[in-house]
């Protein structure tokens, strides 16, 4: 069976592709926000109606109905061809573990990252142990939020402004390593405007043209959502 995030055997897993296991409230959130940002998406349930539900708000979203405990149905819907895995399930415990120690330690899986909701501290311990590389709470990191850092893992703080405008802090990326702000001209190539830029320690307030950004450092930006959206994810 060939499918869309299926690749020939040896290839590396197609870059900015995402599972999202379990989708309640929290999953569907992921999913939607990465679908939004264009990224391949597999969903996986195993309850047919909430991947029904899933299906009514978004057709677009690759759904599958796949008990997430079963390595051999896992690997037939297509999980370990995929980068990222996020595991959106928390209970049962036994079942959150077992799914993200498949998406990790299976022996041919491509997956690079796994992430893992946890409800509690000793979860979290359990998930890290079985080796989840990240593990979130909901009630810190809501399901929209995590989507856009899969999408812009550069992103390290956004503030809302209204319906329409953001601030963000985002790391330079590596397209503006190098350049100075005059170079670049984010304001006419990419309609946003430089609040700050700088060290972490000691961001400069509305820096001059002339400064150069470096490797590791961090850019303020205000503009419209979708121009904040087309900087440079990494």
């Amino acid at each position: 069976m060939s499918n869309w995030w299926q690749w020939a055997s040896g290839e590396a897993p197609l870059a900015g592709s995402f599972a999202v296991i379990g989708v309640g409230r929290f999953g569907s959130a992921v999913c939607k926000e990465l679908v939004r940002a264009g990224a391949p998406v597999l969903a996986i349930d195993s309850s047919q109606r909430a991947i029904d539900e899933l299906r009514l708000i978004d057709p677009a979203i690759e759904a599958r109905v796949v008990d997430c405990t079963e390595e051999e149905a896992l690997r037939a819907a297509g999980l370990f061809d995929l980068s990222t895995v996020v595991v959106a399930i928390s209970e049962p415990i036994e079942v959150s573990i077992t799914a993200t120690l498949i998406a990790k330690d299976t022996p041919d899986s491509r997956v690079r990252q796994v992430i893992a909701r946890a409800t509690s501290d000793l979860h979290e311990k359990m998930l890290l142990r079985v080796g989840a590389d990240k593990v979130i709470f909901p009630s810190r990191m809501q399901g929209e939020r995590l989507g856009r850092e899969l999408i812009r893992p550069n992103l390290l703080e956004r503030l809302r402004l209204d319906d329409r405008n953001s601030i963000e802090e985002i790391r330079v990326p590596r397209a503006f390593v190098g350049r100075s702000l005059r170079e670049i001209n984010l304001r006419k190539n990419y309609g946003v405007s430089v609040l700050a830029a700088g060290c972490a320690e000691r961001l400069l307030v509305n820096p001059p043209a002339s400064l150069t950004l470096n490797e590791g450092e961090l850019l303020v930006v205000m503009g419209p959502s979708d121009a904040l959206e087309s900087l440079p994810s990494s």
